[in-house]
């Protein structure tokens, strides 16, 4: 069973930074993708980044217009995401994701494929 926790979340001003991070247990961690995903308050859980299993392919919603980075260590079985100038609209809930797939050569960008669910760090972010 594979089991993921968040952490980092909190409450940030905008314009602020924060890092995520998941931690990751129960497989050979560095054999599959990952993903970040969100949700705020009344709406669906959306894509955020994602990250091959070997850490060499990268993808971003158009929404983070390069402020987010994606980014995963395989010794430590961990994966980050690097948020900078954070908006008020970022506020959500982050879900950490992991592929179903050993070594799968598309970076998924949708829900459909990602088995394993974190439990969710909220953020927040103030005007």
């Amino acid at each position: 069973q594979v089991q993921l926790v968040e952490s980092g979340g909190g409450l940030v001003q905008a314009g602020g930074s924060l890092r995520l991070s998941c931690a990751a247990s129960g497989r050979t961690f560095s054999n599959y993708g990952m993903g970040w995903f969100r949700q705020a308050p009344g709406k669906e859980r959306e894509f955020v980044a994602a990250i091959s299993w070997s850490g060499r392919s990268t993808y971003y919603a158009d929404f983070v217009e390069g402020r987010f980075t994606i980014s995963r260590d395989n010794n430590q079985n961990m994966v980050y995401l690097q948020m900078n100038s954070v908006k008020p609209e970022d506020t959500a809930v982050y879900y950490c994701a992991a592929d179903s797939l050993l070594r799968r050569a598309a970076v998924l960008t949708t829900t459909t494929g990602y088995t394993f669910w974190g439990q969710g760090t909220q953020v927040t972010v103030s005007s």
